[in-house]
């Protein structure tokens, strides 16, 4: 059973209805200088589900990502997140809707020189306020950003610079720093690309696991089809700005594939992801 089979109960008209979506985009439209980058995307995303972006360079994924935080600007459509509409916010509105969303990103984005317990405590700046620009958290904050180390499996790292861990450790501790925010939904923009297979699969394995534990939903855009299988519970594609699949990943096939990278790609990398 995926996230969103158990976020949303099956049945027929009269079964109550699942939580309501923590993502709900309609008709999003960016344009830059004329040119649409998204033209028309609708994307839905419920607490607990994994969902994977797929797309060629220059399809849309990271501008939808920012669209979403209001860092992108919209041309059209509607964009609501954690009940609020991203267009509507102006200033503060738009800080708390930020504080709101967790990133991970690709290059980690750690500070190396710190250990790994003060980037997770970097994730609570928002929550600690005035007293976090000197350096100041309540032993509550780092009882809790020990807590997510350990979830993470890096709490006997905790003291250790940043600079000093594995590619697979950092991009764990910036999963813990963002779990540090209390999101309500997590955006992760290629966080394994940097990641040897095997540690992408822990990677992505560990998002997957916290998504279901904790009901945050994930956004993460992927290069590798085999990975999405395995680890989202959907899969949207995106080519040239517009959503061309919107499908279980776990049904992503040849013509899934072709239709989002073009019809001379071959299905994914990996014989035992063919299906």
């Amino acid at each position: 059973m995926t996230a969103l089979d158990s976020a949303v109960p099956a049945g027929g008209p009269d079964t109550a209805p699942g939580p309501a979506p923590v993502v709900d985009v309609s008709g999003l439209t960016v344009v830059y200088d004329t040119a649409p980058v998204l033209d028309g995307v609708d994307l839905t995303l419920v607490p607990g589900e994994v969902v994977a972006l797929l797309g060629h360079s220059g399809s849309g994924k990271s501008t939808l990502m920012r669209a979403l935080t209001g860092m992108a600007p919209v041309t059209g459509g509607r964009v609501h997140v954690a009940d609020r509409d991203v267009t509507a916010l102006r200033g503060r509105g738009l800080r708390a809707l930020r504080a709101d969303v967790g990133h991970i990103f690709q290059h980690f984005h750690l500070v190396p020189r710190l250990s790994a317990l003060a980037n997770v405590l970097a994730g609570g700046l928002h929550a600690a306020g005035p007293a976090s620009h000197i350096g100041l958290f309540s032993r509550e904050q780092r009882t809790r950003a020990l807590s997510l180390l350990d979830r993470v499996d890096l709490l006997a790292q905790a003291r250790q610079q940043a600079r000093t861990l594995s590619g697979g450790q950092q991009q764990r501790v910036a999963i813990a720093r963002a779990l540090m925010q209390d999101p309500r939904l997590i955006l992760a923009d290629e966080p394994v690309a940097s990641l040897d297979p095997r540690l992408a699969g822990n990677v992505l394995g560990l998002l997957s696991d916290l998504a279901r534990e904790r009901g945050v939903p994930v956004l993460v855009s992927l290069h590798v089809v085999a990975l999405a299988r395995r680890y989202a519970d959907r899969a949207v594609g995106l080519r040239e700005g517009r959503v061309v699949v919107d499908i279980p990943a776990a049904d992503v096939d040849r013509a899934a594939v072709r239709g989002i990278y073009g019809a001379d790609t071959e299905f994914g990398t990996d014989e035992e992801e063919r299906p």
